[in-house]
């Protein structure tokens, strides 16, 4: 696509999820487009055009009617790269994103802690795996998101009860994960995110009412999924920005994302009684609270604008200077 000015390309499969970052674009003056991948064509004979992508595929596409858009997505990305086009969550992102066992290998490889863990397929399986895990324990899909199948049992009786039972929903690639249960002094977890491979900030999340938890704004009126809704009676705010957050899992963090071709995610972890820490989720299609941000003064939004417009112009900068060379 030879005379095609380059711009900002967003790959991702949510409206809502984008509505945000179009914002930021707008107001950093940045040309973009998006690709909306839910079902289309990819002809691997059209060279790609010239830009930064940025890939926002989730791992709960499937729950909005995109059953086939991360394997989608997965074409597109072998495809770019193949053209050497500058990708931000490139395909070893993604296939972190959809995999929780993918997940939990690669934070092995650098340390970090995961709760002990056992991926079971088939119901049989996944009665065997709890009898063999202290009780109590929590389910989860591999292939999640949005807190997807997570739920606690205080045996594996109550698990296979449940498996025989219309409750019981399959992980969309088969996958159950049997997971031991971190008590946690208070019911907070932590997330922790990253733009350009570098830290922004740290985000404090009450989970009184529930696992399943997303901080974007459109979770707030679909309470079904993602319980993140205010209630009537006053409350503290689910979500807190924490200010000068200072822990040296932020570096392992840092080189874990540098080394699994992420450059914005954020990463949950949480910490027990005794104060060890374990990291249980590595989301690359992070997304952030408008309330606890405005209370902050820092905004996720904008810095992933900021970060895509720079690498835009270092690229423009690139294929000038090969011009003139």
């Amino acid at each position: 696509m030879a005379g095609t000015p380059s711009k900002i390309y967003v790959i991702h499969e949510n409206d809502a999820w984008v509505e945000p970052l179009r914002d930021a674009f707008a107001s950093l003056d940045l040309p973009y487009a998006e690709w909306f991948l839910s079902e289309g064509l990819l002809d691997l004979d059209r060279t790609p055009p010239q830009g930064v992508f940025y890939n926002r595929m989730s791992a709960s596409s499937h729950t909005r009617g995109h059953r086939y858009a991360a394997e989608l997505t997965a074409g597109v990305l072998a495809w770019l790269e193949r053209y050497r086009r500058r990708v931000v969550n490139n395909s070893r992102a993604l296939q972190l994103e959809v995999s929780k066992i993918a997940q939990y290998a690669a934070l092995a490889d650098h340390g970090i802690r995961t709760p002990r863990t056992i991926a079971a397929v088939g119901r049989d399986s996944m009665i065997a795996a709890a009898r063999s895990v202290s009780a109590p324990f929590i389910t989860k899909h591999n292939r999640a998101g949005k807190g997807l199948g997570v739920k606690l049992f205080q045996s594996a009786d109550a698990l296979a009860a449940h498996l025989a039972s219309d409750a019981f929903e399959d992980s969309v690639d088969g996958i159950t994960l049997i997971q031991e249960y971190i008590r946690a002094p208070k019911p907070v977890i932590t997330r922790v995110e990253f733009v350009g491979g570098n830290y922004l900030y740290t985000v404090e999340v009450d989970t009184t009412l529930g696992f399943e938890l997303c901080p974007a704004d459109v979770c707030q009126v679909d309470d079904a999924f993602c319980p993140v809704g205010e209630s009537s009676a006053p409350a503290a705010p689910r979500f807190r920005i924490v200010r000068d957050f200072a822990h040296p899992i932020v570096e392992r963090y840092r080189r874990f994302i540098a080394a699994n071709g992420i450059g914005i995610a954020g990463i949950e972890f949480i910490t027990d009684a005794k104060g060890e820490l374990y990291t249980y989720d590595v989301n690359t299609n992070t997304n952030y609270n408008a309330a606890a941000e405005s209370e902050a003064g820092v905004y996720g939004m904008r810095a992933i604008a900021a970060y895509l417009g720079g690498e835009l112009q270092r690229i423009e900068r690139s294929g000038a200077a090969m011009k003139a060379a």
